[in-house]
């Protein structure tokens, strides 16, 4: 039998050691599949507690703790910053600079929380060190690089992850949100969005801006193309089913009495099942080409830029960690939410492996700053968790978790 810990409480020690090893993530962040400072320090904190670890795809980080007979459960967080200037005013801010994929030189911000994952799945992997004695089986510390590109747990399993470690029988994942910090938040069944980005170069003749009718003018097409993909979720998907059609950046010309011969634009769609993902990326492609006939343009180059999976949650699994939750915090702090249209590639680990997989949220927002006008969100420059309970919060999550892993549902 496994000994039961709930409550869990990490001692003063720990709880330091937690907030030192967030701090220094959160100064130091890197962006997607560039994590190599950053997965040092994760691989030197496992080494200084024993766990075995090793590089798998690029950037990330396995480590693998053997602890006799018994369940293997893995748990995954992800490691990658944002191409944002911190505003937080914090005295831990981030000062660092990195570079795109094009060369441009950019401000670096852990904005979605990832420093939070890592740190509070470190602080898990010491406890489970602590106390081996209280549980058994195989845990699987998975630390992943480019979840906002979605592109490095893909990275991983073409790294050859799963033959590398033995086969996991549950895969459990986190998330830190803008909700009340101490809460924790779960969805059974399909729990994040499909998304598809695409980059939309356009082609037209360039002309002096005083002569349009000598130009083939790729701004006018594109502002039509933009204007009409707002009617595709309004007028073309069952109002019963979710979709996102966003235009996020739009580039052209280099001076305004020039009427340029290109123009480009990204977009991101998102999707809560398959059929309507296929509807909408058929609409917006037809849509596309519709509009550069009509402007007497060359068809546009579509270049499909990346693809998040379907985030599964198992439904027998999430209900056996809600019970494991609500005896950690208590029924009122563990609510049950809906399917989210933001998205994740943790999908990609529990399907590759063919096992059941958990993702759940946590709080990271005290109550005076939810009662701010712009609560700052993932992504935002202003994005700052509030260190405690945060923290103990994500740690004891995971510990929640793994114990009821390895107990079994």
């Amino acid at each position: 039998m496994l000994t039961t810990m709930s409550p869990i409480r990490l001692d003063s020690a720990e709880q330091e050691r937690l907030r030192e090893s967030y701090r220094h993530l959160h100064r130091h962040p890197e962006l997607s599949m560039q994590e190599h400072r950053t997965a040092d320090y994760i691989g030197a904190e496992l080494d200084s507690v024993g766990i075995p670890n090793f590089r798998c795809g690029g950037t990330g980080v396995v480590g693998v703790l053997r602890n006799g007979e018994g369940p293997t459960v893995a748990f995954r967080a992800d490691t990658d910053g944002l191409p944002i200037q911190e505003e937080t005013g914090l005295d831990y801010a981030s000062a660092a600079r990195g570079e795109l994929p094009d060369g441009t030189e950019v401000p670096v911000m852990h904005g979605c929380g990832h420093d939070v994952h890592v740190a509070c799945l470190l602080s898990a992997a010491r406890v489970m060190v602590q106390r081996s004695s209280t549980w058994s089986g195989t845990l699987l510390l998975i630390f992943q690089p480019g979840e906002e590109t979605a592109a490095g747990a893909q990275a991983m399993v073409d790294d050859g992850l799963w033959s590398k470690v033995p086969a996991p029988d549950l895969v459990l994942g986190q998330h830190v949100m803008p909700i009340p910090a101490g809460e924790i938040r779960w969805i059974s069944g399909n729990a994040m969005a499909l998304a598809d980005s695409w980059k939309v170069t356009l082609r037209g003749r360039q002309a002096h801006g005083s002569q349009p009718h000598d130009a083939i003018d790729p701004i006018v097409l594109g502002a039509h193309m933009i204007t009409r993909l707002q009617s595709v979720v309004a007028r073309e998907i069952d109002a019963r089913r979710a979709a996102v059609v966003t235009v996020g950046t739009f580039h052209a010309g280099l001076k305004e009495n020039i009427i340029p011969d290109r123009a480009e634009f990204t977009l991101n769609i998102r999707t809560l099942d398959q059929q309507t993902r296929h509807q909408v990326l058929a609409a917006v492609r037809r849509t596309l080409m519709a509009e550069a006939t009509a402007s007497a343009a060359p068809e546009p180059e579509i270049e499909e830029l990346y693809t998040f999976p379907l985030l599964v949650n198992d439904h027998t699994w999430t209900h056996s960690m809600v019970k494991a939750m609500k005896t950690e915090f208590g029924d009122q702090q563990v609510v049950e939410s809906e399917p989210l249209m933001g998205s994740e590639d943790f999908g990609t680990l529990p399907q590759s492996a063919q096992a059941p997989g958990v993702f759940w949220y946590f709080g990271g927002h005290d109550a005076a700053t939810l009662e701010q006008p712009a609560v700052p969100k993932n992504h935002s420059p202003h994005f700052a968790p509030a260190e405690q309970p945060t923290l103990e919060t994500g740690a004891r999550a995971a510990l929640a978790a793994l114990y009821r892993g390895f107990n079994g549902v």
